[in-house]
């Protein structure tokens, strides 16, 4: 006999293992279960890379499952390619993994009356938590973060006002979007260069083999070089720009207690896609107020830091977040400012990772933040 409720998960699934299985087992248990699986293309798009098996593969293999009522490849694209069926299917319920939730799909539900369910990623009795990232061949090579100062990288910029970008070096624990914020671009120079995690040797060095193996001569768009400093060098670091493409000083922190303060208080939520088409350098209005703005607020975050004064480094991010629009406003759309006046009544301080979408918003806060995603310095 059917159970009343329909319940609606959508994903990759590529790779199908016990992970994916208790996934279903447990949303199965809120009624029949219904699930939008993504097409090659949509994981192509949204993660710059092919999958293991293909979207025909992965539809054969999740209907097999005996908690699975019925599923289908999404005929849409983005991160909301399961629309069309959504609204055929009309579900009882969205059920989604922690690191699944997005603010688009949680106000899709509200507007569409459904019920919101998210998981928190729980093994089956004594089995392993697994992931398909982890499952891939291991690849330890990390992402960047800019926590304050972004663009003073680029001589357009720091030719207004020397400055500093502070990041701190992200471990490889989610598959983060492709064209995210999180320096992915010099990461996939990094995989090509050294296949699955930084060598031992001379940080800075390395840095500098990767900047030049990303930025030949005759590169149009030269990368900032925080990217692949900011991947290389673990902790958290600063980097000063005087009007060059390389710092004339680095400052590098590893203190444990500073790292996990951190750690403790930076929550990402996803953005929607950024839209085709899209120049982040179109109607850039850079001065310099703008860039002595932003160098004052990568200054104050440092100290904040160091200092573990959350109250001074969220307002550092915001003197640096509302720097960086004034001088690039289309790092922001509607969208995102409205996904903003949400959280900033109940965070501390806020950056966008990912201009005009596609990436993550950033928020500095003591308290949680609901399926917000956390991250790992690398040490």
């Amino acid at each position: 006999m059917s159970k009343m409720k329909k319940v609606f998960v959508s994903g990759c699934y590529d790779m199908l293992h016990s992970g994916h299985v208790a996934f279903f087992e447990e949303a199965a248990r809120y009624g029949d279960l219904y699930v939008g699986i993504g097409s090659d293309k949509t994981i192509n798009d949204l993660k710059a890379r092919k999958t293991i098996n293909s979207d025909a593969e992965r539809l054969y293999m999740v209907k097999a499952l005996k908690v699975v009522t019925d599923a289908w490849i999404n005929k849409g694209g983005g991160l909301l390619d399961f629309l069309e069926e959504f609204k055929l299917l009309q579900p009882d319920i969205f059920f989604v993994n922690a690191d699944g939730h997005t603010p688009a799909k949680e106000a899709l539900c509200k507007e569409l009356n459904i019920e919101y369910v998210v998981s928190k990623r729980i093994p089956h009795g004594n089995l392993p938590t697994r992931s398909t990232t982890a499952l891939r061949q291991e690849c330890r090579i990390p992402y960047r973060l800019d926590l304050a100062g972004g663009w003073l990288d680029q001589p357009y910029v720091s030719k207004y006002a020397s400055g500093s970008v502070i990041t701190i070096c992200i471990e490889p624990d989610f598959e983060f979007n492709d064209r995210s914020g999180m320096s992915t671009s010099s990461r996939k120079k990094a995989i090509e260069l050294w296949q699955t995690d930084i060598p031992d040797g001379d940080k800075e060095k390395l840095a500098k083999t990767l900047f030049c193996f990303e930025n030949p001569p005759g590169t149009k768009y030269v990368s900032g070089s925080q990217d692949s400093l900011g991947i290389t060098m673990p902790g958290l670091n600063k980097y000063f720009y005087d009007g060059g493409y390389w710092p004339t000083d680095i400052q590098s922190l590893q203190i444990s207690e500073v790292l996990e303060w951190i750690e403790q208080r930076i929550w990402m939520i996803p953005l929607y896609p950024r839209k085709e088409s899209y120049d982040v350098l179109a109607n850039t209005k850079i001065d310099e107020v703008g860039a002595k703005q932003l160098s004052e607020a990568a200054d104050d975050c440092w100290k904040a830091l160091q200092q573990k004064d959350a109250l001074a480094a969220g307002m550092a991010m915001r003197k640096s977040f509302e720097a960086q629009i004034s001088m690039f406003p289309d790092m922001v759309s509607p969208d995102i400012l409205e996904q903003i006046e949400l959280y900033k009544k109940n965070v501390l301080g806020w950056k966008v990772s990912g201009a005009g979408g596609g990436g993550y918003l950033i928020f500095l806060s003591e308290k949680p933040i609901e399926n917000a995603i956390q991250i790992r310095i690398r040490r």
